[in-house]
């Protein structure tokens, strides 16, 4: 008896620990698709630099976290009177990595457990808005994973020098059950105890591009 109350004030402490280290990461907003914003004849494009750009992520669980990365494969976006426009960017979801190369692990990821890259192999991010609320820039985009789209909205600083731009996203969080990525979820599972996995995925992005 003495061994289980210990056990759960372990995980309780974990949990605790866990959340409070994270309290202050803003959650995307959410919300059903939108209509994607177009470019105009005289906008000016930019390619993104893959090779020059990032997607970390990290998800928690009661023991524990995991940190690591997915790759862009592709963007482009359009600049109006120094502000972003329209834009799309493809995510390669085949490369999610964990950052301690954990094999096991990262083959889970791929599996159907989670987001069956098999099947879907890549995700998309169109730009339906950007506005200034409140003294910050925020991005909103119509994010595809697996088979659905929602559309989200995170915090952004954008550095735009001559034939250079650098879009940096504050560090926010999705949360991956509207996107049906389903293991252990609490929102589709009851009594997971403490083999739950957290569902608000986070992520830090930096997309660095070029004028075309």
């Amino acid at each position: 008896m003495k061994n289980h109350l210990l056990l759960v004030q372990i995980v309780l402490t974990l949990t605790i620990l866990s959340t409070s280290c994270r309290k202050n990461v803003r959650e995307a907003e959410t919300g059903e698709a939108e209509t994607v914003t177009a470019a105009r004849t005289y906008s000016e494009t930019y390619k993104a630099l893959p090779s020059e750009s990032t997607i970390t992520w990290s998800g928690y669980k009661p023991t524990g976290s995991h940190t690591g990365s997915i790759d862009l494969s592709h963007g482009e976006f359009t600049i109006n009177d120094g502000t972003i426009e329209s834009g799309t960017f493809t995510i390669d979801m085949t490369t999610i990595k964990d950052s301690e190369r954990n094999a096991k692990l990262e083959k889970h990821l791929k599996s159907d457990d989670f987001l069956h890259v098999e099947k879907h192999p890549v995700s998309t991010f169109k730009i339906t808005d950007i506005e200034d609320i409140n003294g910050k820039t925020f991005l909103s985009g119509n994010l595809t994973l697996k088979d659905t789209t929602n559309n989200v909205s995170f915090p952004v600083s954008v550095i735009h020098k001559g034939d250079s731009i650098i879009l940096n996203s504050e560090t926010f969080t999705i949360d991956r059950s509207k996107w049906n990525v389903k293991y252990g979820s609490r929102t589709f599972f009851d009594n997971l105890g403490d083999k739950y996995v957290n569902d608000d995925i986070e992520l830090t992005i930096v997309v660095k591009g070029t004028k075309a």
